[in-house]
């Protein structure tokens, strides 16, 4: 299996699966001297983990990461950093009635198809398990970020949409984000959000929601012009993790109905320095940053493991009806934040190294 690595110049690789003994990953790319330790990757980890709430999958993981490897006396070498997470709650006696069948939705068939064989267990490699490793990775890119640009990049997600229901733009607060379990910044909407879910819960269904990410501070230069564009990565980066089905960056798909006057984000001199007026990109012009706010939008689909009976078939051609058992979340969108803001800080600090390298300096 290829496909295992994102990044260029600062490059995650991942390995494991959700019910093998351990999941984990490698960081090439690192600079050198850079403070790391277990206690600066924690904290994200504990961000995402299962169980941490009654609207997410009851798995006991406490995701203990371990520095194997690249780091000698509380610093980075320069040398690969290796970092291993245990599993230690696994139950594949729940997947064992459909070892043999594809569950609606999720990858049991095209990895069969591409493959010959499949892991059943909670989903194998394509279990959303495997992103305790980015969440990982992320933490250490944020250490690279805030290491080189000198205002430190501030990088932080929130739920904004959960089924039909979006949050009040008005009510937006990125303080009440931390202040309940579903990363909300709006905390009437937030209580909504819970009774819906609870709604959600007890009919076995699930339901889909919206993510947004920013990051703030990113110096201007950031990203190519072609082919390697910054918002073409991100969205990459964004593509990739477990259930999304969709990305906008900026106001995305919203500027379909504007007219070239009301997209263009002027710019005027305040202070001797250029800035916008607007952010209608959402921070990247041509591929490349341009010193505002970098915003981006991720819808996630409903979860795909349900206990309402659906249609499927089996290895053998045979038409059956499969009900999912297990410890799933009702909304995969709510723990999907700290990934997303993984997936971006990774994404920013590769395109902030190549810069460096290419530029040779890193624009205020």
């Amino acid at each position: 299996m290829s496909g295992n690595s994102t990044g260029e110049l600062f490059r995650l690789t991942s390995f494991g699966e959700s019910h093998g003994p351990a999941i984990g990953g490698v960081i090439d790319g690192c600079p050198p001297g850079l403070a790391l330790s277990e206690a600066d990757i924690q904290p994200w980890l504990d961000k995402r983990k299962p169980g941490g709430g009654k609207h997410v999958t009851q798995r006991q993981e406490s995701d203990r990461v371990r520095l194997l490897s690249g780091v000698y006396e509380g610093r980075t070498t320069g040398t690969p950093i290796a970092f291993l997470i245990e599993n230690t709650d696994q139950r594949s006696k729940d997947y064992g009635a459909i070892a043999e069948q594809f569950r609606p939705g999720h990858a049991d068939y095209t990895y069969w198809r591409k493959y010959g064989l499949r892991d059943p267990r909670g989903g194998g490699r394509a279990s959303a398990r495997e992103t305790a490793v980015r969440v990982a990775g992320g933490a250490i890119a944020r250490l690279v970020l805030n290491s080189l640009v000198s205002k430190g990049v501030l990088i932080q997600g929130a739920l904004v949409q959960i089924g039909a229901r979006a949050i009040d733009d008005q009510r937006f607060d990125w303080k009440q984000v931390s202040k309940n379990a579903l990363f909300c910044p709006d905390a009437k909407t937030a209580s909504l959000w819970d009774e819906d879910l609870a709604r959600v819960r007890k009919a076995g269904s699930s339901i889909g929601a919206v993510v947004l990410v920013e990051a703030q501070n990113v110096p201007p230069g950031l990203g190519e012009p072609v082919y390697d564009k910054l918002d073409g990565d991100i969205a990459k980066a964004m593509m990739g993790i477990n259930a999304a089905k969709g990305v906008e960056i900026g106001d995305g798909f919203a500027v379909a109905s504007l007219t070239g006057e009301e997209n263009a984000d002027e710019m005027r001199i305040r202070k001797g320095k250029p800035v916008f007026l607007s952010n209608h990109a959402g921070g990247i012009l041509g591929g490349i940053s341009s010193g505002q706010p970098i915003r981006v939008r991720i819808a996630f689909k409903p979860t795909s493991s349900i206990l309402t009976p659906r249609k499927s078939i089996d290895l053998h051609g045979q038409e059956v009806e499969i009900i999912t058992k297990g410890r799933h979340d009702p909304c995969v969108g709510i723990r999907a934040v700290p990934v997303a803001e993984a997936m971006l800080a990774l994404v920013l600090a590769d395109h902030l190294l190549r810069h460096r390298g290419q530029c040779g300096t890193i624009l205020k």
